[in-house]
């Protein structure tokens, strides 16, 4: 198997490293505090995360044996789950944590070549391959390991994580086009920047700032005013659309 279909499992091994170790100096009424998502408290995000990486697993399931299996059998399934696990201890929920990134990590060593090249289709409605599908697991652990607002904030995302995930939001606002085409980006830090050219330039605000402060915004974490972002082609940054 091609190493670089598996390279995503070297950072989200890290990153699940690093959320077990943030959710590790918790107490267990620590966890009952709130987060950057209310009204989810940290064990409704921790939980989430867990769950989240059980519904991916499925997806490479589909993946694997060409069995169609839904993401999630129905919203209303997923937020039961979420709910049920909320409130357990910090020793519960590490155990979780460490069992989901096994059992992930060895979803994704069981793919065959056909399993790496079926689509499959999350619950947003994309078809997405295997090796699109599973640096999702790293968007979930550094997106959520903000939201618990424990400490690691989104200057501490990997500078190479952060950059796929402004590109995975930017897609999904592009493939929605509900609010308009995803707005053009640069990092002021860290030489990222998604332009579509000229051609397709068109009513696209331009937002530049560091790429810690796009991650913030883009993914709806924090309002423009509180950070450093500039726009171009527009009086203001807007507020970011909502993506997922």
């Amino acid at each position: 198997m091609s190493d670089t279909r598996t390279g995503w499992l070297e950072p989200i091994a890290a990153s699940t490293e690093r959320f077990i170790a943030t959710v590790g100096r918790l107490t267990d009424d620590q966890v009952d505090a709130e987060t950057l998502i209310p009204p989810w408290t940290r064990g409704h995000v921790i939980t989430h995360v867990c769950r989240a990486g059980d519904s991916l697993m499925r997806l490479l399931s589909w993946a694997r044996t060409g069995i169609e299996v839904p993401q999630y059998p129905s919203m209303e399934a997923r937020a039961a789950e979420i709910e049920a696990g909320a409130e357990r201890s910090v020793s519960e929920l590490m155990t979780d944590l460490v069992d989901n990134g096994v059992r992930f990590a060895d979803a994704v060593r069981a793919l065959s070549e056909e399993g790496w090249r079926r689509e499959v289709r999350p619950r947003t409605g994309e078809l997405r391959t295997a090796e699109t599908l599973i640096p999702m697991r790293l968007r979930e652990l550094e997106i959520h390991h903000v939201d618990l607002d424990a400490g690691y904030s989104f200057s501490d995302i990997p500078v190479a994580a952060a950059r796929w995930i402004l590109d995975d939001i930017a897609d999904a606002l592009d493939r929605r086009g509900a609010d308009g085409p995803a707005p053009r980006l640069r990092a002021t830090d860290s030489g990222f920047a998604r332009d579509p050219g000229a051609a397709e330039t068109r009513g696209r605000v331009g937002v530049t700032g560091t790429q810690a402060d796009l991650l913030a915004w883009l993914s709806g974490r924090m309002p423009a005013e509180n950070t450093d972002l500039r726009a171009d082609g527009a009086d203001a940054v807007p507020v970011a659309p909502v993506w997922i």
